[in-house]
């Protein structure tokens, strides 16, 4: 496996990656490939850190659960019972907004444009010379001292009154209704875990989660960091981007490594079979419960058996094969991961590299179907 995996990054699509394959009783098999910086030739390896883009979402998840067991909210609470300022639906403006509907993707709270604009902040302490300040001419990296805390931009993109504020903010469907991805709602979601609890987000996620899983190398992306620890990511193998924070950092900002997320994805099978130690028995079923029915979705993704849009728990996705997890996908960051609940076996796949060509996104099935070829070979 591991031969077929290197003749695979051999290819050049991407500079480095990681990969798992993890049961309830732990990894089977974890090892890196390439590079976590090109340039200084920085091996990646299992220890390697990087953030995770949207796999953060199910941390989200997790953490409304744990904050539901500690009796400081629950799912069907309206969101306005938490919060400092009103999010309403103008369509709707009489039908309440609840957490579970931010959890499912059905709040009808919608990224409007300056979610891309105002959202990814360059890390201080680093040169940027020769580095682009634009992602695929989609997204803006702007400087950190022009950064808002989450808290401002979402009162600003959610209110009236804000100045990131636009109609396509909300869907004019009512809410509870339609499925639409959302990284606003997610935030949103962690906004009123905080408030809640009396816990900044970080804090409360560290004492239930990282610690407790004994996740060492993982955190959310915010403050200094030791960019020696990092990997440099890249919109292609040739193109390096600098290091950037999310001003919405819940959904897609935990920093962390294939060791660590072994760890976590070994909590999730666990935590799917009733024996895991994050949650209770009851949350976990919540957790991994499929909310949505086909009449939330305008269009249901029946063909990739890797995407989280089938169907969602709490935060937590389901593909059409029935596999569970999530995918990840932001500026030099991709990250699939996934189990089978039928075999109880997970796969895990973080690379520092985007897909930048069509030959790009076929070697990184390859990856994750070598993967597969092996993983009940190692699980007997």
């Amino acid at each position: 496996m591991t031969a077929e995996l290197e003749t695979l990054r051999s290819q050049g699509h991407f500079n480095g990656f990681g990969v798992a394959i993890v049961t309830d009783q732990g990894a089977l098999y974890q090892h890196g490939f390439g590079y976590a910086d090109a340039e200084a030739r920085t091996p990646y390896d299992v220890h390697t850190r990087q953030p995770i883009a949207s796999v953060s979402k199910t941390v989200v998840g997790l953490a409304l659960l744990k904050a539901q067991e500690l009796g400081k909210l629950t799912l069907d609470d309206p969101i306005n019972q938490y919060l400092p300022f009103q999010v309403v639906n103008p369509a709707f403006p009489d039908v309440p907004i609840t957490l579970r509907q931010l959890a499912n993707h059905t709040s009808s709270i919608r990224d409007n444009d300056y979610y891309l604009s105002n959202n990814l902040y360059l890390k201080p302490g680093q040169s940027l010379t020769g580095l682009p300040r634009t992602f695929r001419e989609e997204q803006t990296f702007i400087p950190a001292d022009s950064a808002v805390a989450l808290p401002v931009f979402l009162q600003n993109v959610l209110t009236p009154q804000g100045k990131w504020y636009q109609a396509t903010s909300f869907l004019a469907r009512r809410p509870g209704e339609r499925y639409e991805y959302s990284n606003v709602g997610t935030c949103l979601a962690a906004y009123v875990v905080e408030l809640a609890t009396g816990q900044p987000f970080p804090a409360f996620t560290a004492q239930y989660l990282t610690r407790p899983l004994r996740m060492r190398a993982s955190g959310w992306n915010v403050g200094n960091v030791d960019f020696a620890q990092y990997a440099r990511p890249y919109q292609a193998p040739a193109v390096p981007l600098p290091y950037y924070a999310l001003t919405t950092y819940p959904d897609g900002g935990l920093v962390s490594s294939v060791a660590d997320m072994s760890r976590y994805l070994r909590e999730l099978i666990r935590g799917y079979k009733g024996q895991g130690t994050v949650l209770r028995p009851a949350s976990y079923r919540d957790y991994f419960r499929p909310q949505l029915t086909a009449n939330n979705f305008e269009e249901r993704n029946e063909r990739n058996p890797f995407s989280e849009s089938y169907n969602v728990g709490v935060f937590m996705g389901f593909g059409y094969t029935g596999f569970i997890g999530h995918t990840g996908g932001d500026p030099g960051v991709v990250t699939l991961l996934f189990f089978d609940p039928k075999t109880g076996i997970g796969r895990l796949l973080m690379m520092n590299t985007n897909l930048s060509s069509r030959a790009s996104e076929v070697a990184m099935y390859a990856i994750w179907n070598t993967l597969a070829k092996y993983e009940h070979r190692l699980g007997r």
